[in-house]
C-alpha cells in the first residue's frame, strides 16, 4: 500500500500551484527540449539517468519541477521554494504533492505534463499519479494509481468526437478520460473503486481549472444506479490475474474476478446506462478457451438491443501475456519472484482451458429507435491511432444513412471515394490483366481489401457524375453480366465500404 495517503485537495492550493507550474513553463515540450528527444523516449521505457545527466546541475525552476515530479527525484527545499513562489514547498507538502526531509524534498508522486490534440484545438494538462517503478526503484504497491498510460492514450484516440449533454467514465484513475469527455459535454461523473484514484481526479480538474466533473466512490456501475448517460467511456482493470495467494492485484489494472469477468461485466452492464442515441467506448481483454474464439465470447456478453462495433487488434498466447503483466508491475526478469509470478499466470490459463487472449475496443450504442442496425466483430491489425475517433464518427454516421436506405435508395444515392483510398493492382509476369486487385486505407484502420473488377470498376468510377445504378447498369454491359445480378452482388460489398470508410455520400 503506498505509504501517505493522499488529502482532499484545496482548491486555492491547487491555483496557486498552477500559477507557479504556468510560471516556469513547465510543460512538455519545454521539458523534452531540456533534457533532449533521447533521454525524453528513455523516460517513457523507465530510464531516468538519460534525463538527469541532461539537466547537469540546472538550479532553474523548470530543471528543479522536472527532477522532482517529472522524474521523481529529491531536490533542495530551497531551490524548490524558488521555483513555487505563490504554493511554496508548504503548499506542495499539504497538497500531498512531496514530502520535506530537512533541506531535501522527496516526491510523493508524479505530476507531469500531458499534451492532446483534439476537434477543439491543442491542449495541455499538469496530471498528478502515484510514483511508478523507476521513481520508487522497486514493483508497484497494489493500490498504485496509474498515469497516462499506454491504454488511457488508446482509449483517448479512440473516442468519438461528438458532443453529448453528459458523460459517464468508468474506473476513471487519475481522471484523464473524464478531463477528455468534459471537452464534449458540460458535464461528467466519474467513479472508481479506489478513493485514492478519485483524490486524484479530483486534484488533476482543480490543478487544470476544470468544473463540471463530479467523482462518486464504488464499484463499476453502482454508484450510477438507475441514471443514463449519452456517452460512457471505461478504461477498466481489464487485465486478467491469478486469483492465487502471492500475486499481486493491482487496483488500477485487476478487477478482482475471475479471466475476463471483470470486462464482461462492463460489456453487458453499460447498456442500461445509455441513453437513446448513447454511445458507450472502452478497452477490454477476452480470452480464447478450448477452440471458442474470443469474439464470439464478447458477443454473447452484448445486450441484443444495442449496436456493437468489436475491433480485436492482437491475440497473445498465455506466456507472452504473463510476461508483459508481470513486468509491467516492476518484476525484474530472471529472478525467482519473476519465475514464480509467470508459472502462476500459465498455471491458471492452463486449468481454465485459456488459449490465447485478445485485446480490442469495443463500441456499443443504443439507437434513437427501432432495432439495432450496426453488428461488427472483426479483427483489424493495420492502421495507425491518431485518427481513430474522427475515423470511427465518420464511419458510423456514414453508416446511419446507408442503413436507413433499401437496396433501390443505395442505387439511387451518388458516392465519393475517401481521400485516403489507394488502389493497388499486382500482374503476373506477361499478363495483361491483374490477378490482384486491392483497396488500401491510408488512415483510419489501414484496412486493405481485395476486390474483383466490378467492384474495382464501380469504386473508380464513383466521381459524383453519376449515383450507383447507373454505374452498375455500365459495369455490367462492359463486363457483359447481367445487372440485375451483378446488383445483387455489388450492393451489400458497397454497403461494407461505406462502413469501414473507403466511400461516403456525395448527394445530400
Amino acid at each position: 500500500m503506498n505509504g501517505a495517503v493522499l488529502p482532499e485537495p484545496d482548491p486555492t492550493l491547487c491555483h496557486l500551484l498552477a500559477d507557479d507550474l504556468r510560471a516556469a513553463g513547465y510543460g512538455s515540450a519545454a521539458l523534452r527540449s531540456a533534457w533532449g528527444a533521447q533521454a525524453d523516449d528513455a523516460i517513457a521505457r523507465g530510464l531516468l539517468d538519460p534525463a538527469m545527466r541532461a539537466l547537469g546541475d540546472r538550479r532553474d525552476p523548470l530543471a528543479v519541477l522536472g527532477r522532482l515530479w517529472g522524474l521523481g527525484r529529491s531536490v533542495p527545499a530551497e531551490d524548490l521554494a524558488t521555483a513555487l513562489p505563490s504554493a511554496g514547498v508548504a503548499g506542495a507538502v499539504a497538497l500531498g504533492l512531496a514530502a520535506q526531509e530537512g533541506g531535501t524534498v522527496a516526491p510523493a508522486v508524479l505530476l507531469r505534463p500531458q499534451a492532446i490534440a483534439d476537434a477543439d484545438g491543442e491542449e495541455e494538462w499538469w496530471i498528478a499519479s502515484d510514483l511508478d517503478e523507476a521513481a520508487l526503484g522497486g514493483p508497484l504497491p497494489e493500490d498504485h494509481v496509474l498515469g497516462v498510460g499506454g491504454a488511457s492514450q488508446t482509449l483517448a484516440r479512440l473516442q468519438l468526437t461528438w458532443r453529448a449533454a453528459s458523460a459517464l467514465d468508468i474506473g476513471t484513475g487519475c481522471g484523464i478520460q473524464a478531463l477528455r469527455l468534459r471537452r464534449l459535454v458540460p458535464r461528467v461523473v466519474a467513479t472508481d473503486i479506489s478513493e485514492r484514484a478519485l483524490r486524484f481526479t479530483r486534484l488533476n480538474a482543480l490543478l487544470n481549472d476544470v468544473d463540471g466533473i463530479e467523482t462518486r466512490h464504488g464499484s463499476l456501475f453502482d454508484p450510477v444506479a438507475g441514471e443514463q448517460f449519452e456517452r460512457v467511456a471505461s478504461n477498466p482493470p481489464f487485465v486478467i490475474t491469478p486469483r492465487v495467494s502471492g500475486v499481486p492485484a493491482y487496483e488500477y489494472r485487476d478487477g478482482g474476478l475471475e479471466g475476463d469477468a471483470l470486462v464482461a461485466s462492463v460489456i453487458g452492464g453499460v447498456g442500461a446506462h445509455l441513453a437513446p442515441g448513447g454511445v458507450a467506448q472502452s478497452l477490454g481483454n477476452w480470452e480464447y478457451r478450448d477452440g471458442e474464439s474470443g469474439l464470439d465470447r464478447v458477443k454473447g456478453w452484448v445486450d441484443p438491443a444495442l449496436d456493437a462495433w468489436v475491433i480485436e487488434r492482437e491475440v497473445l498466447d498465455p506466456l507472452a501475456y504473463a510476461e508483459l503483466w508481470v513486468r509491467d508491475g516492476g518484476t525484474v526478469p530472471g529472478t525467482p519472484a519473476y519465475a514464480r509470478l509467470i508459472d502462476a499466470w500459465l498455471e491458471d490459463f492452463e486449468r481454465r482451458g485459456v488459449t490465447g487472449v485478445g485485446f480490442g475496443y469495443v463500441l456499443l450504442r443504443r439507437p434513437l429507435a427501432g432495432a439495432p442496425t450496426l453488428e461488427r466483430y472483426e479483427r483489424v491489425a493495420g492502421g495507425g491511432e491518431a485518427a481513430f475517433g474522427p475515423h470511427l464518427a465518420a464511419c458510423l454516421e456514414e453508416h446511419d444513412r446507408a442503413a436507413l436506405l433499401d437496396d433501390d435508395g443505395l442505387a439511387a444515392a451518388t458516392l465519393g471515394v475517401s481521400p485516403d483510398v489507394t488502389e493497388a493492382r499486382h500482374h503476373r509476369p506477361g499478363e495483361e490483366s491483374p490477378s490482384v486487385i486491392e483497396l488500401r486505407q491510408g488512415g483510419g484502420f489501414g484496412r486493405t481489401i481485395e476486390v474483383d473488377p466490378a467492384l474495382a470498376a464501380l469504386v473508380g468510377a464513383c466521381d459524383g457524375d453519376l449515383s450507383v445504378g447507373p454505374l452498375i447498369g455500365a459495369i455490367a454491359q462492359l463486363l457483359e453480366v447481367d445487372a440485375e445480378d451483378l446488383r445483387a452482388d455489388l450492393l451489400p460489398r458497397i454497403r461494407e465500404l461505406i462502413v469501414t470508410g473507403f466511400l461516403h455520400f456525395l448527394d445530400a
